[in-house]
This record gives C-alpha cells, sequence and structure tokens, in this order.
C-alpha cells in the first residue's frame, strides 16, 4: 500500500526539490503545503510519485495553532484522497536518511506501530503553561524588537502571572502530553484525529506551541497508545534525527552526513540553502545505499 508525504513549506525552495527528488517513488504521493506567506510557489518537478499542491493556504505563525491547522489540513486532504498505510508529516526542510525501499520495508516489517514521540520526564509545568493557561497575543509569539514587542511580551507575561495566581487551568481533566510534532502514523490512527477535528480546533485556541502536544495527547488517550513504537525514547520513536544547541534546532553540518545515514533514523531536520551541499550529500547517500540494497 502506498505512503503519504505531507509536507509543511514556507521558504529553501532549493533543500524541497531535493526532498521531492528523495521522495520521487511511485509508491509514494506527496501533499505540500505552501505557508501563505511564501510569494511564490516553485515549480514542483515529480517523475515517479504523484504530487498534489493544496489550493488552501494557510498564514501559519510560530507557536500559534495555525501550525495544528495545516497538520490537520494535509492530513484530511491525504486521508480523503485514497487510503494509505502512513502519513509522513515533514517540513520543507527535512531529508529522508534512507532509501525509498528501505523506508517501505521498515514500515511493512513493523506495521500497526504509530511512530510518535514523547518526551521524557516531568512535563506537567511546561504543558500547564502553553494549554492549561490563555495567552494573548497568540499570533505575535515572534515579533522583531521593538515598542510593540515590548508592550506583547508584557501583557502576555502580566495575564499568565494573573491566571495563575486565581488558579485558572483549562481542561484539568485532560492528561496531555508532548513530544515532537514530525510524525509517522497510520492511516487508522489518522481516522481518529480527524474525527476530533473540531474538538482539537477549539480546544487549542489561545494556546502556546500546541503542534507539540495535540497528537500525543490524541494518541496517549486512546488504544493506540499500545501500538507506539517506543514510548521511552522520543527520538527512536519518532524516527527523526533533529540536532538540538541551547533549545535551537540547528543545521546538519557535512560532519554529520556519515552519522545521519549510519543513524536508526529515517529522516532528518534540519537543512539549510546556505548549506546545499549536506543535502546534496544526504540524497548521493541515500541513492548509494539503495543501489546496494538492490544488489
Amino acid at each position: 500500500m502506498k505512503h503519504a508525504y505531507l509536507i509543511m513549506a514556507h521558504h529553501e525552495p532549493e533543500v524541497l526539490q531535493l526532498l521531492l527528488e528523495a521522495l520521487d517513488d511511485k509508491r509514494n504521493d506527496v501533499f505540500i503545503h505552501f505557508d501563505r506567506k511564501c510569494e511564490a510557489v516553485p515549480a514542483i518537478r515529480m517523475k515517479k510519485a504523484r504530487a498534489f499542491i493544496l489550493g488552501e493556504r494557510i498564514d501559519v505563525r510560530w507557536g500559534h495553532r495555525s501550525q495544528i491547522d495545516v497538520e490537520l489540513l494535509l492530513f484530511e486532504r491525504a486521508y480523503k484522497k485514497q487510503e494509505y498505510r502512513y502519513y509522513h508529516l515533514l517540513s520543507g526542510v527535512d531529508m529522508p536518511i534512507k532509501s525509498q525501499d528501505y523506508i517501505h520495508c521498515f514500515f511493512e516489517e513493523h506495521s500497526g506501530k504509530e511512530f510518535i514521540g514523547f518526551t521524557q520526564g516531568d512535563t506537567e509545568v511546561e504543558i500547564t503553561r502553553k494549554v492549561r493557561r490563555y495567552h494573548l497575543f497568540s499570533t505575535e509569539f515572534r515579533l522583531p524588537k521593538g515598542l510593540r514587542a515590548f508592550f506583547v511580551k508584557g501583557v502576555r507575561k502580566a495575564f499568565l502571572e494573573l491566571q495563575t495566581c486565581f488558579g485558572i487551568k483549562r481542561y484539568a481533566d485532560i492528561e496531555f502530553k508532548k513530544g515532537t510534532n514530525w510524525v509517522s502514523v497510520s492511516s487508522e490512527f489518522v481516522a481518529l484525529v480527524l474525527s476530533q477535528k473540531e474538538k482539537i480546533q477549539k480546544m487549542y485556541v489561545r494556546s502556546f506551541c500546541a503542534d507539540e502536544i495535540f497528537i500525543q495527547t490524541i494518541c496517549w488517550n486512546s488504544c493506540f497508545r499500545e501500538c507506539v513504537y517506543d514510548l521511552l525514547d522520543s527520538r527512536n520513536s519518532s524516527k527523526r534525527m533533529i540536532q538540538w544547541v541551547n533549545n535551537e534546532i540547528v543545521d546538519w553540518k557535512m560532519d554529520d552526513v556519515r552519522f545521519l545515514l549510519d543513524s536508526p533514523g529515517l529522516f532528518a531536520r534540519k537543512f539549510s540553502k546556505n548549506n546545499i551541499d549536506v543535502a546534496k550529500a544526504i540524497l548521493q547517500g541515500i541513492q548509494v545505499k539503495e543501489e546496494s540494497y538492490d544488489g
């Protein structure tokens, strides 16, 4: 059965084209959402896979519920198109680090598992701040330095402190979980997510970075918790290689290429046009491995 790749793209068309080249396989369909802020949609060139560019374009704001809206839109468009064995959520600056033969064989071998990463440790304080409190100016979490940024940040902080004083805690009866929003999930799990679409959109109004919470929370509070690939290791469970430095995701470098190709991960983020040779080396590396696999 075919796989669906769901791509959230907003810049770096050079990296996106390499990503599409790596996914260009007749066993794949690719669905792409371009952020409304993207002035020019690049030409999409694929020879074997089918590519679908979503006509509805959302203005995605960092930390805002619009991130969730795009993910739901991609899941919905793909699910309505046809049934896929797995749905892989990627950004436009990701790359697969294994060949398509390897990836399809891996998911066939582990069919029925959900590849969702769960953050370990006590996350309740963070979750309370992000989704149990109301956040003002939720479309403006990232503003250029200046008077408005100073005002917005100050008012938002004061309002959060006021809610703490009055014990305001939304959805106290729900056990929230968090992790990376980049997942690979089954058709059955996508059906569950879409059945809760309206509830999700209502629940996460005026939240902060809830795209890292809503999928994990749905999974945890359902029978799919038993199907998670690895509940104890977020990186292994999501099969995503993501490099964090001081709470920021940083680009992979040329020195990391061999590490990534030899890792147990299936996908990696992020790559940049400023180091486009890294993404090219990844593409070349998985093509070499695919030839070895075929042999």
